[in-house]
């Protein structure tokens, strides 16, 4: 045999030789021991959900969890040039809104206006609250709407333009207070939008005020629209109260004819919870009236009944159709309506609510705080406190401690009621910002007896 031919041989079968033992030594397997893993059902709901589907009565999204914190979030500070501009620039106050509600004839009349701002200007107090569309369903300021049944209700009271101006040049936050389906004006001239008795007549709950249909369309739009002027008029927010049924809807709704619009057909997740489609009016509302006025760059604010925060699902919460935490959810600013004097003996253990300002707030914030922590989206709050005499009379040191009272659970923002628009003199409306002299009279202030 060649001896070159030979030598080629026996390389090539070397290196055959050699490649199979490479080959051997990495193909040696390598085990790693996996998790256990475990059904997160046991078995016999396995089994239950098995029997339900053959009979076709299983549900093909059973166990699938929904997570409702929000896909998108916008950020907290836009560029003003992605809103409308009212002409009016008026920023939100770095120590938070500490308001007042100024009816019309404080607006009007322009003694009491310059009174009410020189108020503003020599406390701690900064932001105001006028009534746009008021009580009786009136759109007061001076304004042409492309909405014709907008100008239906204009009655044009007041130049809130110039009022706004003024408000600019001193630095007070403007607020729009919008009163949403109690409305006689509207109700009287589109019963349609309202509710009717068994004689045909608009429903009436005190045989004075009418309410408007929450479940219709045209109702939500309505009250947008009003929103929308309000900005663009430059408010900085837009405050939404009777922002639900009346309460005594519940008792006669069966006596009623009405339509419920895309409601009609509402299914309750809990067939025993009447009323739920009444919280789904009221919170879709906000939530489309939030979705609408974001291109105008104004919060959206909702009063509520206090009532609401403590009473989760109850009945009557279900017949005005307000769920704390579902509003919340869907604003920017909650505004609980904490009134001492109108809470009953009893409630947070309290003997006497009306006599207790501070202990009647202290409780009550507690039980919004832990309602809050479980709310997906930003939201302020801000109560109204009580600045007026109800069953007690309540002066400088009744409202003192109420303010006190939301300090110390954290909370710099409030906003006084008082129907006529006349406040308290000698109250420290910041004492967060005030450095205390002495600590017992800082604690005597807190809880007066």
């Amino acid at each position: 045999m060649n001896t070159k031919r030979l030598l080629s041989i026996t390389a090539t079968i070397l290196l055959a030789s050699g490649c199979n033992q490479a080959q051997n030594q990495t193909s040696t397997p390598t085990y790693t021991e996996l998790p256990t893993v475990e059904s997160k059902l046991d078995a016999q709901t396995i089994s239950d959900f098995s029997s339900r589907r053959k009979q076709n009565q299983g549900n093909r999204y059973e166990g699938l969890v929904i997570n409702k914190s929000n896909i998108l979030t916008r950020p907290d500070d836009l560029p003003s040039s992605l809103f409308y501009d009212s002409g009016i620039n008026i920023s939100y106050p770095k120590e938070g809104v500490k308001g007042i509600y100024l009816p019309i004839d404080c607006v009007i009349n322009t003694e009491y206006f310059q009174e009410s701002i020189d108020k503003l200007n020599s406390t701690a107090l900064n932001s105001a609250v006028l009534d746009f569309k008021d009580d009786s369903g009136q759109i007061l300021p001076n304004l042409e709407s492309d909405n014709p049944m907008v100008n239906e209700n204009v009655v044009g009271l007041a130049d809130y333009k110039e009022v706004l101006k003024t408000f600019e040049q001193n630095n007070i936050y403007p607020i729009a207070r919008i009163v949403t389906f109690k409305d006689n004006f509207l109700a009287s001239s589109h019963p349609e939008l309202s509710f009717q008795t068994e004689d045909g007549e608009i429903w009436t709950p005190d045989g004075e005020d009418y309410f408007t249909n929450p479940f219709l369309q045209e109702t939500w739009d309505y009250n947008v629209a009003v929103a929308i002027e309000a900005a663009k008029m430059g408010f900085k927010e837009v405050q939404f109260d009777y922002v639900r049924f009346s309460d005594a809807f519940m008792y006669e709704e069966e006596y009623l004819t009405y339509p419920k619009g895309r409601f009609e057909n509402y299914i309750s997740e809990d067939p025993n919870d009447k009323g739920e489609e009444r919280i789904a009016a009221i919170t879709e509302f906000l939530a489309y009236a939030k979705e609408k006025l974001a291109p105008y760059g104004v919060d959206v604010n909702a009063d509520v009944f206090g009532y609401t925060a403590i009473a989760n699902n109850s009945e009557d919460v279900r017949g005005i159709g307000q769920n704390f935490a579902g509003i919340a959810d869907q604003v920017d600013v909650i505004s609980s309506m904490v009134y001492p004097s109108h809470w009953d003996v009893g409630f947070f253990g309290l003997e006497n609510p009306d006599l207790q300002p501070y202990d009647l707030i202290n409780e009550y914030m507690l039980s919004e705080k832990q309602l809050l922590e479980h709310v997906n989206s930003p939201v302020t709050t801000r109560p109204w406190l009580q600045n007026f005499s109800y069953d007690s009379f309540y002066g400088d040191a009744e409202v003192q401690a109420q303010i006190n009272a939301l300090v110390d659970n954290g909370v710099y923002e409030y906003l006084l009621w008082n129907a006529t628009g006349d406040y308290i003199e000698n109250v420290d409306y910041a004492p967060e910002i005030t450095v205390p002299q002495e600590t017992e009279s800082t604690d005597n202030t807190s809880q007066p007896q």
